[in-house]
C-alpha cells in the first residue's frame, strides 16, 4: 500500500491556554456511525462539530488553505452547519449515537416527530458527562456520578442508547439513555463496574454488544460481560500500562495497546493471545528525525472492514498494519499524536495531537476477499467455541478463528 498522505489539518481557533496541561490537547476524535458528522475535542473546553463529508475539493486542499468560501457555499445550499459546543470544562472523551425518532404525542427534546437524529456525549474534567443534540448543538442533559475526569466514552453500537463511561475515579459506569432508562430523577445509571486499581483510560464495547473491554494504568486489560455486567477475565501479557483497546468489526478479535510499545491481538472469547505487534524504531530507514523517540503507544483502532489496524505512538509515527503481517505496511510522520479513528466507511483516518490539531490521512483502500467476507459474516454471530464445535475441517476452523496468520 501507498504511504498515508495528509489530506487536511484542522487547528484550534482560539489562543492556547497553558494554565492546565491538557487545555490545548486533542484527546479524542469521533465520527458519527453514519459518517455524517465529525467531532473534535480541541482543548479550551470546546468541542467542534463538523458536518461530513467535507467536499472532495476541501479534503484535497493543502492544510494551510482556508475554507471560508466553501463554508459560505454550504450555508447557501442549506446543508448542516459547523457547531461549537461550549462544555465549560476540558473535554476528554467523545461518543456519538443515533437517537430514535420521537413518536407523536411524545415530548422528546432531541428530535422532531418522526425524525431520528444524532447525539454526542462529552466526558469532562469534573466528572460530568454532557449529552448534546448534534443537529442543533443544544445541550440535552448531564449525567452525574463520576468523581473524577471522564476519560473515555463508548455507546453500544446496536442503537440501544447504552453508554459506558471510563473515569480516573477507577470505575466504569453504564448508563441507559433510552426512554426506558428515564425516571423522575433523571437518566438511569445501570451499573458501576469496579475492578481497576488505576485511572481507567479507555473503554470499548464489542460490535455484537456482548463484551466490554477496559484499559487502565495497569499491565492487564479487563473484559466484562455486557449482559451480566460481571468480569469475564483479565487479559495479562503486557509489560506496562495498557492505554487503548478496540474490537474488530465482527467482534472476533480484540487489540490492546500499551506503553510497552506493543499491540497484542487477543481472542476475547478464549483469552488466547494470538499475536504481538512490536513498534520497532525505524532508525535511518525513514529520516523523519535524527532523534530516537520512545515507541510508547497512545491509540489503536481497527479499520471498518477489519483487515487493517492503525496505531499512534510517541515516536511521532502513524503506522498502518495489515491483519496477517507482523510489520507495518505503511508509515506517516505526525507530531505528538494522541488518538486515531477510522472513518466509518473507510478510506482515511483522523488523528488528534498534543497541540490541539486534527489531521486526516489517506489509508489503504482494500477490496475484501470473499473468504474474509464470509469469515466476518459468520463471526458476527458465532463465538470461537461455536466455530470450534462445527463439523468442518481443522484448517477452516483455524481460518474462521483468525489462527492462520
Amino acid at each position: 500500500p501507498e504511504e498515508p498522505v495528509l489530506l487536511a489539518e484542522l487547528k484550534p481557533g482560539r489562543s492556547q491556554r497553558y494554565d492546565w496541561k491538557s487545555s490545548c490537547e486533542t484527546w479524542s476524535v469521533a465520527f458519527s456511525p453514519d459518517g455524517a458528522w465529525f467531532a473534535w475535542s480541541q482543548g479550551h473546553c470546546v468541542v467542534k462539530l463538523i458536518p461530513w463529508p467535507l467536499e472532495e475539493a476541501e479534503l484535497c486542499k493543502s492544510p494551510e488553505r482556508k475554507s471560508r468560501g466553501s463554508k459560505a457555499e454550504a450555508r447557501s445550499r442549506g446543508v448542516a452547519k459547523e457547531k461549537t459546543l461550549e462544555c465549560g470544562q476540558i473535554v476528554w472523551g467523545l461518543a456519538f449515537s443515533a437517537w430514535p425518532a420521537a413518536e407523536a404525542g411524545e415530548t422528546d427534546p432531541a428530535c422532531a416527530v418522526g425524525l431520528p437524529c444524532q447525539i454526542l456525549a462529552t466526558g469532562l474534567n469534573d466528572g460530568l458527562i454532557k449529552v448534546w443534540e448534534v443537529q442543533t448543538g443544544h445541550l440535552l442533559f448531564s449525567l452525574l456520578g463520576h468523581q473524577d475526569v471522564v476519560r473515555d466514552l463508548s455507546f453500544a453500537p446496536n442503537g440501544s442508547l447504552i453508554l459506558v463511561s471510563a473515569s480516573r475515579d477507577k470505575t466504569l459506569r453504564v448508563w441507559d439513555l433510552s426512554r426506558d432508562g428515564r425516571s423522575m430523577q433523571g437518566w438511569r445509571q445501570v451499573q458501576v463496574l469496579s475492578g481497576h486499581m488505576q485511572w481507567v483510560y479507555c473503554c470499548s464495547i464489542s460490535p455484537d454488544c456482548s463484551m466490554l473491554c477496559s484499559a487502565a494504568g495497569e499491565k492487564s486489560a479487563l473484559l466484562w460481560s455486557m449482559r451480566s455486567y460481571t468480569l469475564i477475565r483479565r487479559l495479562q501479557g503486557h509489560q506496562s500500562s495498557v492505554v487503548s483497546c478496540d474490537f474488530s468489526p465482527d467482534s472476533a478479535l480484540l487489540v490492546t495497546a500499551s506503553y510497552d510499545a506493543c499491540v497484542i491481538m487477543w481472542d476475547p472469547y478464549t483469552g488466547e493471545r494470538l499475536r504481538t505487534l512490536r513498534h520497532v524504531p525505524l532508525h535511518s530507514a525513514v529520516d523523519y528525525s535524527s532523534e530516537l523517540h520512545t515507541s510508547s503507544l497512545r491509540s489503536v483502532c481497527f479499520s471498518p472492514e477489519g483487515l487493517y489496524l492503525a496505531t499512534v505512538a510517541d515516536d511521532r509515527l502513524l503506522r498502518i498494519w495489515a491483519l496477517e503481517l507482523r510489520s507495518p505496511v505503511a508509515f506517516a510522520p505526525m507530531t505528538n499524536g494522541l488518538c486515531c479513528m477510522y472513518f466509518p466507511h473507510g478510506g482515511f483516518i483522523a488523528t488528534g495531537t498534543r497541540d490541539g490539531h486534527v489531521q486526516f490521512w489517506t489509508t489503504p483502500r482494500v477490496l475484501s476477499s470473499l473468504k474474509h467476507l464470509c469469515r466476518k459474516a459468520l463471526r458476527t454471530f458465532l463465538t470461537t467455541y461455536q466455530v470450534l464445535a462445527l463439523p468442518i475441517p481443522r484448517k477452516l476452523k483455524e481460518f474462521l478463528t483468525y489462527r492462520t496468520f
